[in-house]
């Protein structure tokens, strides 16, 4: 059935007003940008409340109100800690501890700090790490919403969409820098939270009072897909599930029944399969235990014949208001994977050391902006998870029998939204994918200028770039990376789910990044070579524990990989580090946290190198 819909005029034209008037705006800064400092930092005059929105915005795009709808759909409110313990208390650790020393230090990036601290290796290693990392996000984001929400939702051609997104994200950053981006975001930041909290509100009316016990009422759903060269239908799993002791309140096959194989069926329960008494642990166990038999009953109902199989997932709904779920949990979210993982490591890492996040206090019109921006985003985020995971909770009653949870955003759109508030929904929808990214692609940008071109000129030269030079450089990269984000949004969009994608990636190398960059700040004795091996070594051990099966009991296990990489690299550090020769002391000087916020000499060494 086809469940695009067509959008009023109104709808067109809050959605048309909304693209001029950011182009407009974003493209008004231009005229201030006349140095690479102007481009990359918005010529260091941003104040907090910028900062703050502008953090936020760029933070939550597309990926996050379908990702964690649907994270929520599928798993439950423990989602949402990406958001609490995942992002508040580490934006309050950034704003009193990394943030003072970044904008003190004068640096345009992280890894040109790390260059400095340790070496150019390591600062060429960071840098494309998280250049790739960084481009990747720009593209993801511009795939998600062509083609989960204008081709989805609303029938437009994804190609033309995604093009189309490009051009006018890449027009006023090209044009204006970090200040075009970071005030558009101001904007976009307003939208966005107009958009979401109305369409939480809405779809909370439509559930009615007790969302908590209606959830938790719905019977458990289990998504089987059945690989047979004999025919294959909904009478046939009532049956064969029959004859397995399963009595099935519902059927729902996806997709066309006459088509070929393989079939999928969303199968309802009768039997609850748990029961109140019973910890959430148990609970757990227990549909783990009848997703094994769900599948082993189907397969034994199975003609023989070569490659005829069954594949069943299924999840029940009385855990999804726990916010920790147990150790044991078969989901991507254990209790010490968040705790560990994602609040010590994944967090902190995130939002100490992500380019895009911190370049917005680089840009500071002075310490305290940078800091009170900081903890000014920290305040907004904690709005964040009724926008992005409230949605997802709704849809478990609404629209129970969906394929994916990731569709539960835009069908709660096309279910609930009337015309004019459906546009401003849409709206907000580009708001998020253009402020994320935007920030991708500016950040991108200054790395790949900075250490990834600016370095081996320097070396090669042996003489800095001009200003002139860099903000040549930054636009050049723009244009490019704007045409090879839109040619490759499909096919890095197909090749992994949405949201663990990004997770996956970033736990490959936070761990053993935030090591390096805890310990070149802390400690004085850390070392080029300590560095180095940290960061290589970790990086492979991270590689490792992500292909050996069987480790971890989670089945998407980023949040355990992230600590003990974290952990691993910091041993490695410093055992490479002890056994190394010291650093000199005039190569480290002003770039120990001590020193930095302490030392009045370091400090006028610095307000002259960050001048230069």
């Amino acid at each position: 059935m086809d469940q695009t819909q067509s959008l009023e005029w109104i709808d067109m034209a809050i959605i048309l007003i909304y693209m001029i008037g950011v182009l407009v705006l974003g493209s008004f800064f231009g005229k201030y940008v006349k140095t690479g400092a102007d481009f990359f930092l918005g010529g260091r005059a941003l104040p907090f409340w910028a900062i703050g929105m502008s953090i936020v915005v760029s933070d939550i795009g597309a990926i996050d109100f379908i990702g964690v709808a649907g994270g929520t759909y599928d798993t439950g409110i423990a989602v949402a800690n990406f958001d609490w313990m995942g992002s508040m208390p580490a934006m309050v650790f950034a704003a009193f501890f990394f943030i003072p020393y970044y904008w003190r230090s004068g640096v345009y990036t992280i890894p040109e700090f790390l260059g400095r601290r340790y070496n150019p290796a390591v600062q060429t290693l960071h840098a494309a790490i998280w250049g790739v990392f960084l481009f990747v996000n720009t593209s993801l984001a511009l795939w998600v919403t062509a083609e989960k929400f204008l081709q989805d939702v609303l029938g437009w051609n994804v190609y033309a969409s995604v093009w189309a997104i490009a051009i006018i994200v890449g027009i006023y950053t090209f044009s204006g820098g970090l200040t075009a981006e970071v005030m558009t975001d101001v904007v976009q930041m307003i939208l966005m939270y107009v958009g979401g909290i109305a369409l939480v509100i809405l779809a909370l009316y439509e559930v009615g009072p007790g969302l908590v016990d209606k959830v938790r009422g719905m019977p458990p759903k289990a998504v089987v897909t059945v690989t047979s060269t004999a025919p294959v239908d909904e009478a046939w799993i009532r049956s064969a599930a029959a004859g397995g002791g399963f009595t099935l309140k519902s059927v729902t096959q996806y997709g066309d029944p006459a088509a070929a194989g393989p079939h999928e069926f969303a199968l309802r329960f009768d039997d609850p399969l748990v029961t109140p008494e019973m910890s959430v642990a148990d609970r757990e166990q227990a549909w783990r235990e009848s997703e094994v038999k769900l599948e082993k009953v189907l397969t034994a109902a199975l003609p023989a014949g070569e490659g005829n199989s069954v594949e069943a997932s299924l999840r029940g709904f009385q855990n999804h208001f726990t916010i920790l779920l147990p150790h044991s949990t078969s989901t991507a979210f254990p209790w010490t994977g968040i705790v560990f993982g994602l609040g010590i490591v994944m967090s902190t890492a995130y939002m100490s050391g992500n380019q895009s996040v911190v370049q917005r206090a680089f840009g500071a019109r002075s310490e305290w902006h940078a800091k009170s921006g900081m903890l000014f985003a920290g305040f907004l985020k904690s709005f964040i998870p009724l926008m992005v995971a409230f949605p997802g909770l709704c849809a478990v009653v609404l629209l129970p029998d969906i394929e994916s949870g990731d569709d539960a955003v835009p069908g709660l759109m096309r279910m609930l939204l009337p015309p004019g508030l459906r546009g401003l929904m849409f709206a907000a929808m580009f708001a998020a994918l253009m402020a994320t990214m935007s920030s991708a692609l500016n950040s991108a940008c200054t790395i790949w200028t900075t250490d990834l071109y600016g370095l081996p000129y320097r070396l090669i030269k042996r003489r800095e770039l001009s200003q002139r030079h860099v903000l040549n450089a930054g636009r050049g990269f723009t244009v490019a990376f704007v045409i090879l984000a839109a040619a490759l949004a499909e096919w890095i969009g197909d090749n992994e789910s949405l949201y663990v994608f990004l997770q996956t990636a970033l736990s490959m190398f936070q761990g053993p990044v935030f090591a390096i960059l805890l310990l070149g700040i802390m400690w004085k004795r850390a070392t080029q070579w300590g560095g180095l091996a940290g960061l290589i070594l970790g990086v492979c051990f991270t590689t490792i524990l992500n292909n050996v099966d069987g480790l971890f009991p989670s089945d998407d296990p980023f949040l355990f990989v992230s600590w003990w990489s974290f952990v691993f690299s910091l041993a490695v550090t410093i055992i490479v580090s002890l056994i190394t020769p010291a650093e000199p002391e005039e190569k480290i000087r002003g770039l120990v946290f001590g020193q930095v916020m302490k030392d009045g000499e370091i400090q006028r060494v610095l307000q002259t190198r960050s001048e230069d």
